[in-house]
């Protein structure tokens, strides 16, 4: 599996289709640089998202241009303050997806390492670089000493 976050898996090979199409997504913009925005969790029982509420970041929230067979965990919602015409766009946060038999997890959270001082934010890069790596949700809850 593999397993990223931010620019470092969504804005790298642009001219590499098949690796677009294993990521799910590619960054477009982040309107407005650094700003507060919120994550919505829309899928509570994804190991990953597993008991973990909504939450705000004070970061780049990215616009993206998402694969619609990603099974999305978490989304966020443009408020259109920096760029009108993406007024009320929901976009992806928090994806998984198979490739061939690998597993894929992406987040487009973690612009700077602080942004992992958000509880949530860390938990979904620990969790889901483990789901990744083909850990059970078993071994997911033990080693995240979740309830």
């Amino acid at each position: 599996g593999i397993a990223g976050w931010h620019g470092g898996l969504a804005d790298s090979f642009r001219s590499n289709t098949e690796y677009q199409f294993m990521v799910g997504g590619q960054w477009v913009a982040h309107p407005g640089g650094v700003i507060p925005y919120d994550v919505q969790i829309i899928d509570h029982d994804h190991i990953i998202t597993r008991g973990l509420k909504d939450f705000s970041m004070n970061s780049e929230q990215y616009y993206m241009h998402v694969d619609p067979i990603n099974d999305v965990l978490a989304t966020t919602t443009f408020s259109g303050n920096h760029a009108a015409w993406i007024d009320g766009a929901v976009v992806p946060v928090v994806w998984t997806k198979t490739y061939g038999k690998g597993k894929v997890f992406y987040t487009s959270l973690g612009h700077v390492s602080k942004d992992f001082d958000v509880p949530e934010a860390r938990a979904i890069v620990q969790r889901g670089m483990l789901w990744a790596a083909g850990f059970s949700d078993e071994e997911i809850s033990w080693i995240c000493q979740l309830k």
